[in-house]
């Protein structure tokens, strides 16, 4: 297996659904939920980690999507909103690769090794080396 390790945004870093307010703020086009979402592990924690995993040849990824049904004007502002999101909560991570797609690009055939994914679609396309939110650090820490 690769030395990759790739993570999804919303939903595994991100607690972009417990926004009051996401959907609808989604569907009028505004960036507000990717920009206050709350973390949903320690930071801290996920960074020192991360950098132990890089200085022993990990390579460290984000593959995210842009919202659903955004047109190409908002879905770059999404972009922008993402970017933001990870500079203010792991400003430290020197990310290898940030791939912030379309809504529903098969991430299994941006990234390789391992992924970390709410979304048990991906996670079933991805095949071995796809896990849930639930044990991310735990996994992590195995790792290094």
């Amino acid at each position: 297996m690769a030395k990759q390790i790739n993570f999804d945004m919303d939903g595994t870093l991100a607690d972009l659904y417990g926004v009051e307010g996401w959907l609808e703020d989604l569907r009028a086009e505004k960036t507000r939920p990717y920009l206050v979402a709350k973390p949903l592990v320690n930071m801290s924690v996920l960074a020192r980690t991360l950098h132990k995993l890089q200085a022993n040849g990990w390579t460290i990824t984000i593959i995210s999507w842009t919202s659903k049904n955004g047109t190409a004007e908002y879905n770059e502002c999404v972009k922008v909103a993402k970017l933001q999101w990870l500079h203010k909560h792991l400003p430290s991570v020197e990310w290898n690769e940030i791939n912030i797609v379309p809504y529903e690009t098969p991430k299994h055939e941006l990234g390789e090794g391992i992924i970390f994914d709410d979304d048990e679609r991906v996670r079933k396309a991805w095949g071995e080396g796809a896990y849930g939110v639930e044990a991310l650090l735990q996994d992590l820490k195995g790792l290094i």
